[in-house]
């Protein structure tokens, strides 16, 4: 191949690396699918392609979409235990982030409610609420008419919306009431726990990367209960994790978030959404494997001094 062929794929690796990661979740498997992508496009006669971008994009969304619809992804999403991978600020996936709903589109909240819709839908939806494709050009990748698109978009965008519990908060804002929820619970007062919390939030888990199904929290007063019990340290929980933890605040996904780190390494997360100055929902994450592109941003990060310095 030569090299200005090359050179064009890569102008495009980028925002086909961020559609993927949207499609699947998965920053890996994003990064198998732009793979993928480049070894299609190295193998086609590209004087036979008018337009390159929407080439690509149209091989990386079917090529997501297989992924989507193989049994092994199935079962994997069917059986409960499948959370988003979450990304670290800044990581170049989570862009476009311009508009709310580019943001929105790659917040956990909404790639958890994604799991819900069709691979179809969720596709369409990705490929017009966070690219801002037409719904002509969504017809041609996805090979639907502009009808359907229309339909998919709109189904999508209800179903997302019924379910979206948080809203855009500033930063500076988040982070207080991450600290304060924060310090409710180091201090065992689950009142002030469930006052904090939204009347409809929910939380889910991967139970510290260890439960074979994701726990799942629908009232407030759950909700406490399993913070409370998840930020108490106990000799016990230092063993498994490797030591004792600091606790730091940053955005994952775009969204505030409790990163427990021990040694430079972290070894679980807590996303939260928040809405009218309370918390909507929490996503944990502990599962090795999910935090392994985000450990390798926090390593060339320059973190905020951590909230608690010995846990």
């Amino acid at each position: 191949m030569d090299s200005a062929a090359i050179d064009r794929f890569e102008a495009s690796r980028g925002r086909l690396a961020s559609l993927a990661y949207r499609l699947l979740g998965s920053a890996a498997d994003a990064e198998d699918a732009v793979q993928d992508t480049f070894l299609r496009w190295q193998a086609t006669d590209r004087e036979r392609i008018g337009v390159p971008e929407a080439w690509l994009t149209k091989v990386v969304t079917n090529l997501c979409l297989d992924r989507l619809r193989s049994a092994q992804a199935r079962h994997e999403r069917a059986v409960g235990a499948w959370l988003p991978e979450p990304l670290l600020e800044g990581d170049p996936m989570l862009g476009p982030a311009d508009t709310f709903e580019q943001r929105e589109s790659v917040s956990l909240a909404v790639l958890t409610l994604m799991e819900r819709l069709s691979p179809v839908e969720r596709a369409a939806y990705v490929l017009r609420e966070a690219f801002s494709y037409t719904h002509a050009e969504i017809a041609g990748i996805l090979d639907i008419t502009e009808s359907a698109s229309q339909q998919h978009v709109h189904r999508a965008r209800r179903r997302v919306t019924a379910e979206r519990r948080g809203g855009e908060v500033d930063p500076a804002s988040a982070r207080r009431i991450v600290e304060e929820f924060l310090a409710a619970a180091m201090s065992g007062r689950t009142e002030r726990l469930v006052a904090m919390l939204t009347a409809d939030a929910t939380a889910v888990s991967d139970g510290a990367g260890l439960a074979r199904r994701l726990l799942r929290y629908r009232t407030r007063e759950r909700i406490a209960s399993y913070v409370r019990a998840g930020f108490k340290p106990t000799p016990a929980k230092r063993r498994l994790v490797g030591g004792s933890l600091a606790m730091h605040i940053a955005l994952v996904n775009g969204s505030p978030a409790v990163l427990a780190v021990v040694d430079d390494r972290v070894v679980g997360v807590v996303a939260f959404e928040v809405s009218d100055g309370n918390v909507a929902s929490l996503h944990g994450i502990a599962a090795a494997d999910r935090l392994a592109r985000l450990n390798e941003a926090w390593q060339q990060h320059e973190p905020h001094a951590p909230v608690i310095n010995a846990w």
